[in-house]
């Protein structure tokens, strides 16, 4: 889990557009773009909470296909979702107070990750 909260914010303050809405996409189909209050419970409590909804052990049909033991990262990103939409004003996130925006990788292995970052507005 990666927050990306500055570098979007950079993004935006520097695009020339005043007021609109940024939107991330993740390329990937194991990775996903969300918001959570990034601080160290979270941190710990979140991937323990995704070990419930989706077990790493557990049997899925993609991993008996394909042989690669990523298919409970493919539900986990599933669930969250690849893209996140933010609107912005006077060149700033409207994030809430303890609303940061982060990446999470849920691969079972290092891959190379873009994000796309769209603006629109005026």
């Amino acid at each position: 889990m990666i927050d990306i909260t500055h570098a979007v914010e950079n993004t935006v303050a520097k695009s020339g557009i005043k007021t609109g809405i940024c939107t991330l996409f993740c390329t990937g189909s194991t990775g996903s773009v969300t918001t959570i209050e990034y601080e160290d419970g979270l941190l710990q409590d979140f991937p323990v909470a995704m070990e419930r909804i989706a077990p790493k052990e557990a049997v899925y049909q993609h991993h008996l296909r394909w042989r690669d033991g990523n298919g409970h990262s493919h539900i986990r990103a599933s669930i969250l979702g690849p893209s996140l939409t933010v609107p912005f004003v006077n060149r700033s996130l409207t994030l809430g107070s303890w609303q940061q925006i982060t990446f999470i990788d849920f691969d079972n292995k290092p891959r190379s990750r873009r994000l796309e970052v769209v603006l629109i507005g005026e």
